[in-house]
């Protein structure tokens, strides 16, 4: 009976170890979050496939490209998962997003918005474009290098860069889910968004 119960005991302790353990990385990782006025590191990624997309981000058709390459003043980067449920759930709002813009043709030349799929296959990123019909380019990370270089954060997560060329950028939002709706968010970066 005391075989079992130490047993119980231990195995207990070995669980909690392993949950506080989880815990703090999720803490770290939440400290590395990218602060307001610092630079995004140098993110390449590869140029779409898509006429329509590479038109919408300013680009040639070329290999790889830079962020600083996207013909925009601010560019929006949703870092997101298609295992993600609140992901699967914002889809439909982040798309809004994108049509509000659009929508305006003076704002539709500041602002840009791309996705970056954080341990995403090219084909994994391509079934959730497809079953939430997202109308923005969205880039694989499937070895998670770019997830790394921004602090692996969780997501979904919202980065808002100043885009001053090739290599240069500033950080003027950074959040972690909380999209409370298309128009609010808009409003949001905008106001936040100070590019000149």
């Amino acid at each position: 009976m005391n075989i079992v119960k130490f047993t119980g005991t231990v195995s207990a302790l070995f669980l909690l170890v392993i949950i506080l353990g989880c815990s703090n990385y999720l803490v770290a990782a939440e400290k590395q979050n990218l602060a307001i006025g610092s630079q995004l590191p140098e993110i390449t990624l590869a140029t779409p496939e898509e006429p329509s997309l590479r038109h919408y981000l300013g680009l040639e058709k070329q290999e790889k490209f830079s962020l600083g390459e996207i013909k925009s003043e601010i560019l929006i980067i949703e870092i997101f998962s298609m295992y993600c449920p609140h992901c699967q759930k914002d889809a439909p709002a982040i798309n809004e997003l994108y049509e509000l813009i659009e929508e305006d043709k003076k704002l539709a030349k500041r602002v840009k918005l791309i996705g970056i799929g954080a341990g995403n296959s090219t084909f994994e990123v391509g079934v959730f474009k497809d079953k939430y019909k997202v109308p923005f380019p969205l880039f694989a990370d499937d070895d998670l290098s770019i997830h790394r270089k921004i602090g692996s954060v969780r997501t979904p997560y919202f980065i808002g860069i100043c885009n001053q060329g090739k290599g240069k950028n500033r950080i003027f939002f950074s959040q972690l889910a909380g999209f409370s709706g298309a128009q609010k968010f808009l409003k949001n970066i905008l106001e936040a968004a100070d590019c000149h």
